[in-house]
């Protein structure tokens, strides 16, 4: 899969979870109607100042976009903010979930 695929795959997943449609999105940011929709049919890439504000509208980095493993950033991050607020032995007992959780 090229890096364009990946973009235009990735875009449409964080727009989805956050719940609203291409149009909305677009118009949102300034653009045409169809304009993400032209980037995720892989017509179009943004300029690197429209990726700027896709990423704001999505409340992610620009990193957090190219980590095409995360699912949801958002939520990555609240539970970050959670997470430190634990003591050592709570982490140790939930990595123990955790680990279990991800095994394949």
């Amino acid at each position: 899969m090229t890096m364009e695929e990946k973009f235009s795959e990735r875009l449409a997943q964080l727009r989805m979870a956050k719940g609203v449609s291409a149009r909305d999105m677009s118009l949102s940011i300034g653009q045409s109607a169809g304009y993400i929709n032209n980037i995720e049919n892989k017509k179009n890439l943004p300029s690197m100042a429209a990726f700027f504000f896709i990423c704001e509208y999505l409340g992610i980095t620009q990193q957090e976009f190219f980590e095409f493993e995360s699912r949801d950033p958002q939520k990555i991050d609240e539970l970050i903010g959670y997470l430190k607020k634990l003591d050592d032995g709570q982490l140790e007992n939930l990595m123990g979930i955790v680990k279990g959780l991800t095994k394949k």
